[in-house]
């Protein structure tokens, strides 16, 4: 699925990016050139070399959860991600180097500057102090966050997708994104109180994922409303389930369903399942870690239909 320029602060495809917003963290007090985007004058800064600045201030903020809810921005790092969010069409705000001659940077940065977007030239101190890495990456962007409402999702355009419940590691957010880009996936829904999917940790463990997937944030009853408008098969996982997970022919689109790292879901929650199923579990572990059963899951869904 290819995502949207526009939400990204760009717009246009393949290889014509346009930025059509300036990112709201530029400045006078920040910036140390100006330069013409888009017919009017958008502020930019070239090289920033003192930890004091405005704008690293401002930009390390975005690894906190309110700041970034504050500015609807977030953090991505290192050339494989942002390679990934080019390829999908997607743009930073702002980009971070520290003079990297990596091809895939010098191409980041032409792309950057062809589209007017701000590309901003530091030391790799001040790029750890951004990123809050001994070992900083070779780039760093500024995203606008990827939220998409509930009401505008296409159940038809996917047979799967995947609906996490209250899920709290980054790591497993971010390595079910990646299992819902190697299926197919039409996006992931995170219902209840889940992580933080823009979180640096969540970000980085969905090794660019985060911007082939929608994302949609929703509470259990908005969610349950929303599904029973339309075709879609619910189904959840359970120890208490009769049934193996080979077992059914699942139903398009169909709806995986993952509780929580701890407490796996509500039984109130399954009692609103279409389907409770269960894995096999031969050795003494009575369960498998979250992110675990939804690939195993999700790919027993796309098998079924490569089968057809």
């Amino acid at each position: 699925m290819v995502a949207s320029g526009v939400a990204a602060g760009i717009a246009g495809s393949g290889d014509s990016l346009t930025i059509v917003n300036p990112c709201p963290f530029a400045s006078p007090a920040s910036m140390e050139a100006t330069s013409s985007v888009e017919g009017h004058e958008a502020e930019l800064a070239r090289e920033i070399t003192g930890f004091s600045n405005p704008l690293v201030k401002r930009v390390r903020s975005l690894r906190e959860k309110k700041f970034r809810k504050a500015e609807g921005l977030f953090l991505a790092e290192g050339l494989r991600i942002l390679t990934e969010a080019r390829e999908e069409g997607v743009l930073p705000e702002m980009l971070f180097h520290a003079g990297s001659s990596h091809p895939l940077a010098v191409e980041l940065i032409a792309a950057m500057e062809a589209a007017g977007g701000d590309v901003i030239e530091t030391t790799p101190d001040i790029l750890s102090k951004i990123s809050g890495k001994d070992n900083p990456q070779a780039v760093v962007g500024v995203y606008r966050d990827r939220l998409t409402p509930l009401e505008r999702l296409d159940r038809t355009k996917a047979d799967i997708w995947i609906v996490a419940q209250s899920l709290r590691d980054p790591g497993n957010l971010g390595t079910i994104l990646r299992t819902g880009d190697a299926v197919g996936a039409g996006g992931l829904i995170l219902v209840d109180d889940c992580v933080d999917p823009f979180s640096v940790e969540s970000v980085r463990a969905s090794m660019g994922a985060l911007f082939t997937q929608s994302i949609t944030l929703a509470r259990w009853d908005e969610f349950l409303a929303w599904l029973r408008q339309g075709p879609g098969q619910l189904i959840g996982t359970s120890l208490k389930a009769t049934q193996d997970y080979q077992e059914p022919r699942y139903e398009s689109p169909s709806f995986l369903l993952v509780g929580n790292e701890a407490q796996g879901l509500p039984e109130s929650y399954e009692a609103q399942c279409d389907l409770l199923v269960k894995m096999p579990m031969r050795g003494k572990a009575d369960s498998l870690n979250a992110a675990v059963a939804c690939a195993v899951m999700a790919y027993e869904l796309l098998n079924q239909r490569r089968r057809m």
